[in-house]
């Protein structure tokens, strides 16, 4: 059998582990050859491939990024996009498709299964907002690069007394604020699903600044005031329609230092979560996923998603991938309110 891999949406770390255990099993176990499509749907869309066999593979484990590129190109906004795909695979003597992606990735992998091509899905977001599975590899790294900035700017704060905002990746889910958050001590944690207070805000920067402390603030991209802000660029979207977020980090800044008086520093994190070699839990996870994912291929459960279920690996069909995001929930936030102000 000849199987297909590609990489899609946003880097993050852990994508060369499940490429690496992709390849290893499936050569070693089941016999299979391996051609990875570059740059995610691009690939298939335009032709664009590369050898992939257990050379290309060897010491890729704790590399970041992704050694087959990857891009936002989404074929189902393409003319003829799903039957250009469907032509290159065959082309290609593909017998099957891995597609190791996020929301959008996945996405797309779902409309191929739905016309009749053999895929397997390996979720991937560094924003754990994939609901089908307890958590997706990248998400530890990511919060673990936060709490180290937050916890460097701890001593930065309480040097110059001033109030320090991190903004942290996350559209549409606060789990990397939330956990970086907790973890990190901040002061106050400000996620996309609960609009915030801007006053109430200010009110912990002020407890904080009474009791001898300097407050750390930690934001989501996507989070937003009670009646709205910041707005995205609506010039600025990609290929699945989202806008480009950032500046909330910024616009706190302004507001906090015009309200309390007390000067402030914004740091966005941005895409430095993403870089950098993986954590052991997302190596190991990673890794699984891809040891599983090859095995789904080879015993012909198409149209199926490898999951974390609490320590085990499962399938679950790809629609679920795709049904719903997972966000914080409030009780869980309410939790980490203690420790505001």
């Amino acid at each position: 059998m000849k199987v297909g891999v590609l990489t899609g949406g946003g880097d993050c770390p852990g994508l060369n582990a499940v490429i690496r255990a992709v390849v290893r099993r499936g050569s070693t176990e089941y016999g299979n050859e391996f051609i990875g499509y570059r740059d995610g749907w691009r690939g298939p869309l335009e032709g664009s491939s590369i050898e992939l066999g257990v050379d290309q593979v060897r010491g890729i484990l704790p590399r970041g990024g992704t050694i087959l590129g990857s891009s936002r190109t989404n074929p189902i906004g393409e003319e003829g996009g799903i039957e250009r795909v469907r032509q290159q695979l065959a082309a290609d003597g593909v017998d099957g498709l891995i597609a190791i992606g996020g929301e959008d990735t996945l996405g797309v992998a779902q409309a191929l299964f739905e016309a009749g091509l053999p895929v397997v899905g390996v979720p991937k977001t560094i924003d754990n907002d994939l609901g089908a599975t307890d958590y997706t590899f990248g998400f530890d790294t990511a919060v673990n690069i936060a709490m180290e900035a937050i916890d460097r700017l701890h001593t930065t704060a309480e040097s110059h007394h001033r109030v320090l905002i991190v903004e942290v990746m996350g559209r549409h889910a606060g789990w990397i604020a939330l956990h970086s958050g907790l973890a990190g001590g901040a002061n106050v944690i400000l996620i996309p699903e609960q609009d915030f207070d801007l006053e109430a805000v200010c009110r912990h920067i002020e407890n904080r600044f009474s009791d001898q402390f300097a407050p750390i603030v930690v934001v989501a991209e996507g989070a937003k005031p009670i009646g709205g802000f910041p707005k995205a660029d609506e010039g600025k979207t990609d290929a699945f329609g989202h806008s480009r977020l950032g500046g909330v980090a910024h616009w706190l800044e302004a507001e906090i230092e015009e309200r309390t008086g007390k000067e402030a520093r914004a740091t966005v994190l941005g895409h430095v979560q993403r870089g950098g070699t993986p954590t052991a839990f997302d190596r190991v996870l990673a890794t699984r996923f891809g040891l599983h994912a090859i095995a789904a291929v080879n015993e012909g459960h198409w149209g199926s998603m490898t999951a974390l279920k609490a320590t085990s690996i499962e399938l679950v069909p790809l629609s679920e991938a795709v049904d719903e995001l997972k966000t914080v929930p409030e009780e869980l936030y309410r939790e980490a309110e203690v420790f505001f102000g």
